[in-house]
């Protein structure tokens, strides 16, 4: 909680330092202009990259895979397009960074990889406390028959 609001405060005067001493290089209207040029062309890089990924994401699930690191790389590119929203170099930087498409997705793909491993080890774990693989939710099979309405039932009864 303290290293929230620690940022909180702290990111927004590292921005405004940062505004303040290229406003005195080039001058406030280009500084301005330099914000809004950053947004807009981050927001169109992101929406390419966002939907290369969504396709991605779409070709592995046909094909019955995870799409995990496309997922994480989802999230990476929203943190990106928030990151570059947000007034300032130091934000627009850091996005800009997480736009670097062989970056982003070496990070996303160890970042699935190590969710997904975590996640494996804890479901073998547990299945490994409930008796193993083999006889897990064994005893809650129940054999038999439904039907949506009674003509139906009358028909399955004949038979």
């Amino acid at each position: 909680m303290r290293l929230a609001l620690l940022l909180f405060i702290l990111v927004p005067v590292i921005e405004l330092s940062v505004l303040i001493a290229v406003g005195g290089e080039i001058g406030a209207l280009a500084t301005v202009g330099l914000v809004f040029l950053t947004a807009i062309v981050g927001v169109a890089i992101i929406r390419t990259q966002g939907l290369d990924t969504l396709l991605r994401a779409q070709d592995k699930m046909r094909r019955g895979e995870l799409p995990a690191a496309e997922v994480a790389e989802g999230f990476m590119l929203a943190m990106a397009g928030l990151m570059l929203l947000i007034p300032g170099f130091v934000s627009d930087s850091l996005g800009a960074v997480l736009l670097i498409t062989p970056l982003r997705r070496q990070v996303a793909q160890t970042l699935a990889l190590d969710f997904l491993t975590k996640r494996m080890n804890m479901r073998s774990a547990w299945h490994h406390r409930q008796g193993g693989f083999d006889n897990a939710d064994a005893t809650n099979v129940f054999d038999g028959e439904f039907t949506k309405d009674a003509e139906e039932a009358k028909k399955i009864d004949k038979n």
